[in-house]
């Protein structure tokens, strides 16, 4: 059906095609956007029903619709949820994990008009037999799943996402839909430029989870921060998700749980793929009382009763932990989020969070592009050099980034003619841009867990929504700490700045208000990351507001 979804068409879909008696928030106006041939960004919360934006969005278009997704499990899982739809259209997977005969046969379903959904992963985007074939088929819809990946100010890059844009406009430009569930307001900024989204529909929902109640207790010692984390683990009250910072941190954790009696199973990305999907399979048929893992434990996680996510290390961004937290109370009931942290760990933190790329590899990579008479693959360029392809990787990004290098679907290709010497200043500059905004999400972090407000509000203002200063379900409304205001934090503004303000610094260049208090902003600037600003600035002409974007 090529005419514009209305939302009874939407839910007549819904209801016929898949089984499902309504729609949720702002999924019929993502759907009636996508159909209309709309690029559009969509920002819903764990739980709160992406996937079935492409489904239907899907299933109206008709011809093929491409699903970008990160993870082999996380594509199972929504193929597995579109087959058991009453009388939805075929889905396949284009994955390395599939053998000859079964990727032969999802190409035959995709050619043939048998089925509608083909999903792939980032990395085969690069495979110039995938993209050919690809674009010989009637392709109406490109999803990007995960999409804060695409993001290089996002809490999870993933270098394999930064040549989707390309794709997409090679491939003529059907509609982008770009899903995610969290995503502060730089990184949609970034998510819409990288993928060359054309004035798209934004549909933003339910970033506020007042079933999640929120708590931080910070420790002076190592020990007595881990028999606290142990204590409320125990007390979880039902399925639980800690996570720490380290794959040793998993497994001691889990042995200590696991004397405690209670059902617990290490997960970290280092394990065999085996062994995680084993692991992935018991926690989601409540076989396990808690999983113990790094950030690597997430994407598709789909449980619904979490009563519990403890951290027992910070994490590097709020990005990243409101989005841990948010696999919690999926069934909105009743649950919790504690973060445990000692002064001294966001120092580790931001240690870890450090690294520059080496001058060696970017002039290496740029020897080799200049010397290639066709398109290099970061394989490739390892290979030849003997370095690692994710070192490669992450220069060819910096490369591309810096309008140096062009990357297509069979590679990078040398963009502009500069010397080695050139090159390395302007990755070098970009990489040290890259630090300053990891080292400022995590002083944002820091802000977070030491604020003396509300903490629902401080998590909410640093994603652009406008909130009361009160929640009364945090650990600072609960003692009374943060004055119960009922008009939204930034309604005290009488000088014109909002939330999502454009504002220019001297120094720092144009910025985006994220946050506004009494007497200071907290402003984003790409290159210098957040910045916590006084609003006296502005009477001493040192920021200035700016023509809104």
């Amino acid at each position: 059906m090529n005419a514009p979804a209305t939302l009874e068409q939407s839910a007549r879909t819904a209801r016929d095609v898949f089984g499902w008696d309504d729609l949720l928030p702002g999924q019929a106006e993502a759907i009636d956007a996508v159909v209309s041939g709309r690029d559009t960004l969509v920002v819903f919360p764990t739980g709160a029903g992406k996937s079935a934006v492409y489904q239907i969005a899907g299933c109206e278009l008709g011809g093929v619709t491409v699903v970008i997704s990160p993870l082999l499990a996380l594509q199972r899982d929504q193929i597995d949820s579109i087959d058991a739809a009453p009388d939805a259209p075929a889905a396949v997977a284009l994955n390395s994990r599939a053998g000859a005969a079964a990727r032969a046969t999802a190409w035959a379903a995709i050619e043939g008009d048998e089925a509608v959904y083909a999903f792939l992963a980032p990395e085969q985007l690069a495979n110039p037999e995938v993209f050919d074939r690809l674009a010989n088929a009637d392709v109406r819809l490109i999803v990007v799943d995960e999409a804060h990946c695409v993001s290089a100010w996002g809490h999870d890059f993933r270098p394999d996402y930064a040549r989707i844009g390309d794709v997409v406009d090679a491939l003529g430009h059907p509609p982008v839909l770009a899903l995610t569930a969290t995503a502060s307001a730089p990184v949609r900024d970034d998510i819409v430029a990288s993928l060359r989204m054309r004035e798209p529909h934004l549909e933003v929902r339910g970033m506020d989870r007042p079933e999640i109640h929120m708590a931080v207790r910070r420790h002076e010692h190592d020990a007595d921060k881990r028999r606290a984390v142990l204590a409320d683990v125990q007390d979880a009250g039902g399925p639980a998700l800690l996570y720490v910072a380290t794959r040793k941190g998993t497994e001691t954790y889990a042995d200590e749980l696991g004397a405690l009696g209670l059902r617990a199973a290490a997960y970290h990305g280092a394990m065999a793929q085996k062994r995680r999907d084993e692991v992935h399979t018991a926690w989601s048929a409540g076989e396990l009382d808690v999983v113990v893992a790094t950030s690597a434990f997430g994407m598709g996680v789909d449980k619904s009763d979490v009563r519990l996510v403890v951290h027992a290390d910070v994490t590097e961004s709020l990005d990243s932990y409101a989005q841990e937290i948010g696999r919690a109370a999926r069934d909105g009931q009743p649950a919790r989020a504690i973060l445990h942290y000692r002064a001294e760990d966001f120092s580790l933190r931001s240690f870890f969070a450090g690294g520059h790329t080496k001058r060696a590899d970017i002039a290496g990579v740029w020897d080799v592009l200049q010397r290639a008479d066709r398109p290099m693959r970061a394989k490739d360029i390892a290979d030849e050099g003997g370095r690692s392809v994710r070192a490669i990787g992450r220069v060819l990004n910096h490369l591309v980034a810096c309008d140096l290098a062009v990357s297509g679907a069979e590679g990078v290709s040398i963009l502009a003619k500069v010397s080695a010497g050139d090159a390395v200043s302007a990755v070098r500059e970009r990489d040290e841009a890259e630090e300053r905004i990891r080292a400022s999400r995590i002083e944002i972090m820091r802000g977070y867990a030491e604020t003396v407000h509300c903490r629902r509000r401080a998590l909410l203002e640093y994603f652009g929504v406008e909130t009361p200063s009160h929640c009364g379900s945090c650990d600072r409304c609960d003692t009374g700490a943060a004055a119960p205001i009922d008009e939204p934090a930034a309604a005290a503004d009488t000088d014109g700045i909002r939330i999502d303000s454009t504002v220019e610094h001297g120094e720092f260049g144009v910025g985006t208000v994220m946050a506004i208090e009494d007497d200071r902003l907290t402003v984003f600037f790409a290159d210098h990351g957040y910045k916590v600003l006084a609003r006296a600035a502005f009477e001493r002409g040192i920021l200035e507001l700016g023509e809104a974007a």
